[in-house]
């Protein structure tokens, strides 16, 4: 009898339970660095504070969390992704649960400091475990999934957490979101595997994944760097395309920190918007951008596998996406409430589908140094933390938001420029 063939192995798909993890950890995350902005209304009246001092509190995340990012990158490509991710999520969450307690500038300001430290390495982790679960041909969809936990516990929870602030004050904001995290902190560590160690990935799903350039038994063998070598920082720092994504996810993250601080604040104090209004119509521009994120990668995903060029496929939902957020800048010529939100959910749409940028990352940046590469990323994109709250600020001081939401649309403009000139082709 001639031989049998032996029948295909199929794949497992364990990869895509790896995404769902991340997904809730970078939801859980985007709480801890919001809610401030749900508290503020209620808690800059209680603790006195004028907009210049909130923009300082609100800036405080900021000056730690860029700050750190070039080392957070280090260390996702030196420690273990299972123990770093664990070790950081159950920081930041107790660091978010003191916020609750804090009763004075100082005290606020200095948890927000911690809250940032610690969630410095959150992003470059992300992008090391898409890199090493998924091959290239999937990693913008993986991309966006993951990135739209921010936006999809932004939508879903802050009216919850609008509603849990009016009947038991704004401390219980910054309780409930810390007290999930700590709960996921131990989640993580108890289910995430690299794909060496994982007991439930078969011989099949890592050919697949390693074909892309992701996971090999060469790199999971190989020794990771003992320090920071300046040379390599100067290698993530010296090239054109590296820096056109740098300036785009600056403009980009812009966009994202005005609503991640001074929105609610936007609704109630200069839209008359009650606790409740804010929070139910506030939840739209976040579902707008959780569609937008995953709308640009399917796309970009679906482009890649009928042939079109990395270029075409890649930067059109960035530079597309940048171009729409300038659309916010129609709120200040509306006064129909459902007309300022469809404006606001257009720029963060928009917002939604450039986030997809990290997948430049892993396709621009040396093999070897994505994490760095991705510190380096998160560090300029994460500058507007520190300065968008402050310049809005002031800004706003007199009560007039339009010079703020003029500022915004100005900055994504630029860097849909950015990712035009600078990035040209997309490739190594």
């Amino acid at each position: 009898m001639p031989p049998q063939t032996p029948p295909a192995i199929r794949t497992t798909r364990v990869r895509f339970g790896i995404l769902a993890m991340l997904f809730v950890t970078i939801a859980i995350n985007y709480l801890d660095r919001s809610n401030l902005s749900v508290a503020a209304p209620s808690l800059a009246g209680d603790l006195h504070f004028d907009t210049r001092r909130m923009g300082l509190v609100f800036s405080a995340f900021g000056w730690a969390y860029a700050l750190l990012q070039i080392p957070g990158g280090w260390l996702a490509d030196r420690f273990g992704l299972r123990g770093l991710y664990a070790l950081a999520c159950l920081l930041w969450s107790l660091a978010t649960v003191l916020q609750g307690f804090a009763g004075s500038f100082l005290a606020l300001f200095a948890m927000r400091l911690l809250l940032g430290a610690f969630e410095a390495p959150a992003f470059p982790i992300c992008s090391r475990v898409v890199t090493l679960w998924f091959p290239e041909r999937e990693r913008a969809g993986a991309t966006g999934c993951y990135i739209a936990g921010e936006f999809v516990g932004l939508a879903f929870l802050t009216p919850v957490l609008m509603l849990t602030q009016r009947n038991y004050g704004w401390q219980s904001v910054f309780i409930v979101t810390g007290g999930i995290g700590l709960l996921w902190a131990g989640a993580w560590w108890l289910l995430y595997r690299d794909p060496a160690q994982s007991g439930r990935v078969n011989a099949a799903e890592l050919a697949l994944i390693g074909g892309g350039g992701g996971w090999s038994p060469a790199a999971v063998g190989a020794p990771p760097p003992g320090r920071i070598q300046w040379a390599d920082l100067r290698d993530v720092l010296r090239r054109r395309q590296l820096w056109g994504i740098y300036l785009g996810q600056y403009a980009n993250s812009s966009m994202l920190w005005f609503f991640l601080t001074w929105f609610p604040t936007y609704l109630v104090r200069y839209r008359h918007f009650n606790l409740a209004q804010a929070g139910f119509l506030g939840s739209v521009p976040f579902l707008a951008a959780f569609f937008g994120v995953i709308v640009a990668g399917l796309l970009s995903d679906f482009l890649v596998r009928r042939g079109f060029s990395p270029t075409a496929a890649r930067k059109a939902p960035l530079v597309g996406g940048l171009v729409l957020s300038t659309g916010i800048i129609g709120a200040n010529h509306v006064s129909d409430p459902r007309m300022v939100v469809l404006f606001l959910s257009l720029g963060l749409f928009g917002c939604g589908c450039a986030s997809i940028n990290w997948v430049l990352v892993s396709l621009l940046s040396p093999r070897r140094l994505v994490g760095l590469t991705g510190g380096v990323f998160n560090f300029i994109g994460n500058l507007p933390s520190i300065v968008v709250p402050i310049i809005i600020g002031f800004l706003v001081h007199g009560g007039n938001f339009e010079p703020a939401l003029v500022f915004m649309s100005c900055v994504a403009f630029a860097g849909a420029l950015a990712f035009i000139f600078l990035v040209g082709r997309v490739e190594r």
